[in-house]
């Protein structure tokens, strides 16, 4: 059992920057990867970042040059830097790990104002 914890969501201007943290519960050694997604109001959930635990990082067109995932082993927590914002970057944003089978954070709200 895998849990995970956000942090850092808020609300920013356009062409500003949040940091988002997700802490998990367990050695994030021993999971496979981590993920952040996002989902805006009516909208499908989208994959945003990945990074595994081999370091293979990988982002979404729409943020990539913009965001930058990265993690901290000894504290266990994964971060999803995001700069240059723009109101369509607005979305709860949510961190997954793949351990066995896939584990989701409960999400936190970035709202990106014009």
């Amino acid at each position: 059992q895998v849990q995970l914890v956000e942090s850092g969501g808020g609300l920013v201007q356009a062409g500003g920057s949040l940091r988002l943290s997700c802490t998990a519960s367990v050695n994030i050694f021993s999971i496979n990867s981590m993920h952040w997604y996002r989902q805006a109001p009516g909208k499908q959930r989208e994959l945003v970042a990945t990074l595994t635990s081999g370091g293979t990082i990988k982002y979404a067109d729409s943020v990539k040059d913009r965001f930058t995932i990265s993690r901290d082993n000894a504290k266990n927590t994964v971060y999803l830097q995001m700069n240059s914002l723009k109101p369509e970057d607005t979305a709860v944003y949510y961190c997954a790990a793949v351990k066995y089978t896939l584990y989701w954070g409960q999400g936190t709200q970035v709202t990106v104002s014009s």
